[in-house]
């Protein structure tokens, strides 16, 4: 699989690489012996990009990936976030104490002395008018808990933000046929500030492959039931924010776009991947089968211009109205 240099880290990346929310929590129960086996099958893909948060599972993503790589020779880079532990979840609490007791609890469960990547974890717009917030990051680098630092965002307006602090090396943003804002401004400003663009919620939690239908049941425990109007976080996170029944007939509306040979998820993927701004995008699953499927797409052939005009003239139709301007 090929890579991308992630901003300026000094680290290239697999242009995919592997979110693990999913094994964490919110999207039913998943065994921790399936969430091990997706993770090895990862790194038996080749994938060296690994992203969690401590708040998956309360820690357990981040414990199952200390103890697959335990027992392995392979040394992905291991992106982690802080910030949503704090109850309540506002800006005034992001303070140095917080973010280093949050980084400490961090390396200890990864089993790390300093950690490779730390992204504030979607936290709210008035953090990033908080320069003190950016400063303790710089900090924790400099006390060498963190080597790099960036912010996982929901809204553009909070990306570009961010990246006027000259320290932060890397953007997390949700982006894919159903949320094409990013590539506007932001791409553009990432691209000439040399900053990591990491890619999540690429297949709009299961939208875009295709496999989910108005039949489709959810577990009580999963984000696609209970967070479909925003009770739980930001409504973004759960279907790309589309509405479910919009949002399978855009898909019906995608489908007769996908070449032969090609699911709808590595379409999805290699879709992305097309946009050079990419560093690398993170689809989760707790299925090995899916993990190499999804790697697969990275080298599939660029899709055409015909192709991604087509994408543009879906998400007109079917999207836009729900999504741009809000997120």
């Amino acid at each position: 699989m090929d890579t991308r240099p992630l901003g300026t880290t000094g680290t290239d990346v697999t242009e995919v690489g592997l979110g693990t929310w999913e094994i964490g929590g919110d999207w039913g129960d998943v065994a921790e012996r399936r969430a091990r086996e997706a993770i090895r099958a990862a790194l038996d893909s080749g994938i060296t990009f690994l992203d969690t948060a401590d708040v998956y599972g309360d820690g357990r993503s981040e414990r199952l990936i200390r103890e697959v790589l335990a027992d392995r020779d392979e040394e992905p880079f291991v992106a982690t976030k802080a910030g949503r532990r704090l109850d309540p979840h506002v800006a005034g609490e992001y303070t140095e104490a917080n973010l280093r007791r949050f980084v400490d609890d961090s390396r200890e469960r990864l089993g790390v002395e300093t950690l490779e990547l730390v992204q504030l974890h979607c936290p709210p717009t008035d953090v990033y008018y908080q320069p003190e917030t950016f400063e303790a990051l710089e900090t924790l680098r400099d006390e060498d808990r963190i080597d790099h630092y960036g912010v996982s965002v929901e809204r553009v307006e909070e990306a570009l933000k961010a990246v006027e602090y000259p320290g932060v090396e890397t953007v997390q943003i949700i982006f894919n046929p159903f949320r094409q804002r990013p590539r506007e401004t932001f791409f553009r400003e990432a691209a000439a500030r040399n900053v990591g663009v990491v890619v999540r919620v690429p297949l709009a939690s299961g939208l875009l492959t295709g496999a989910l239908s108005a039949d489709t049941e959810f577990p009580e425990n999963d984000h696609r039931n209970f967070n479909r109007d925003g009770d739980a976080f930001d409504v973004g996170e759960t279907f790309a924010g589309v509405p479910y029944e919009d949002g399978l007939e855009a898909v019906d509306a995608v489908e007769p776009l996908v070449p032969d040979g090609m699911s709808m998820a590595q379409f999805t993927l290699r879709w992305i991947l097309d946009h050079d701004a990419v560093s690398t995008v993170i689809p989760g699953s707790s299925s090995p089968e899916h993990v190499r499927d999804n790697v697969a797409a990275a080298a599939l052939p660029h899709l055409s211009a015909d192709r991604h005009a087509a994408v543009r003239e879906v998400y007109d139709e079917f999207v836009r109205e729900h999504v741009h301007q809000r997120w």
